[in-house]
């Protein structure tokens, strides 16, 4: 039993686990979450709201990838999935495709029957 012990804290010694999260790191992902916020805010508050950039497809865009990179930088550093294994990564970003493409075909169906279904006929269906 004591041989297991030992052994077992070998390994820990050996670095065989992730080094984990310093107060560096920690400080320099806040920053960078702080960076993104902050654009994010510009772009609404001066530019779209200014005047300077219409609203469009094209600041949509902007805003999903801006909020993509947030989320990157949230699961992985707070949620310590960077730390984690390639197999275990790959089936947590397998389920959630599933989950949004799940969502995606939803709101198209959704949609669908909005437009085309109307269970009262007699009740006009607005649009």
């Amino acid at each position: 039993m004591a041989s297991h012990h030992q052994d077992h804290t070998v390994e820990h010694a050996e670095g065989q686990h992730h080094e984990g999260m310093t107060k560096g790191k920690i400080w320099r992902v806040f920053f960078y979450l702080l960076a993104l916020t902050a654009l994010e805010f510009f772009i609404a508050l001066v530019l779209v709201h200014g005047g300077v950039v219409q609203k469009g497809l094209a600041v949509n865009a902007v805003y999903i990838v801006l909020t993509l990179v947030k989320a990157y930088y949230i699961v992985a550093y707070f949620m310590h999935l960077k730390f984690e294994t390639f197999g275990f990564i790959m089936s947590v970003a397998v389920v959630f495709l599933f989950i949004i493409y799940f969502i995606a075909l939803m709101l198209t169906e959704g949609g669908y029957l909005h437009t085309h279904y109307n269970p009262f006929p007699h009740w006009a269906n607005p649009q």
